[in-house]
């Protein structure tokens, strides 16, 4: 009877310290996604007044969007911009221009951080990591696009 009750404490418990850390994960997730944004030494997390500076010159300056499509027609982004899911974006490289500086974009900075890594690792120059949603909190416009209307049967 003891062998038989050691072998469930064991099993319950090898069963149980596997959710404990997954939950613990979980809860820590947020906290560790936030610190790779403001603790990365090498991406600037741009402001408002960063992003409508580098705006303001579009010949010299590129905006690449790392967010999904849904994201894009949810939230909405910039009016012009380079859309590369995340990712994908190692895969299509070589379509980047390396004449420009980039801006990678996502939510709220932490994809696009990761990106802005990968392109400067690269070598192609980076300005910053940009929050598209942080952008419109600190009172920028976003432009959102509607999905085109279905068209009728025979049209």
């Amino acid at each position: 009877m003891k062998k038989t009750l050691a072998i469930v404490v064991i099993a319950g418990t090898s069963l149980v310290t596997p959710l404990l850390n997954a939950a613990a994960f979980a809860q820590s997730r947020p906290a560790a996604a936030e610190s790779a944004v403001s603790n990365s030494p090498t991406v600037k997390k741009l402001t408002r007044a960063d992003l409508d500076a580098l705006l303001a010159q579009p010949d010299r300056t590129l905006v690449l969007d790392v967010r999904r499509p849904d994201e894009l027609q949810s939230i909405g982004g910039f009016p012009a911009y380079l859309s590369i899911q995340s990712g994908e974006l190692e895969k299509y490289l070589r379509v980047i221009p390396k004449d420009r500086q980039i801006v990678t974009v996502s939510n709220h900075a932490s994809r696009a951080t990761r990106a802005a890594e990968l392109l400067q690792k690269n070598g192609f120059t980076v300005a910053g990591a940009v929050g598209a949603q942080d952008y419109e909190a600190e009172g920028g416009t976003l432009v959102k696009l509607a999905a085109p209307a279905a068209k009728a049967e025979g049209q």
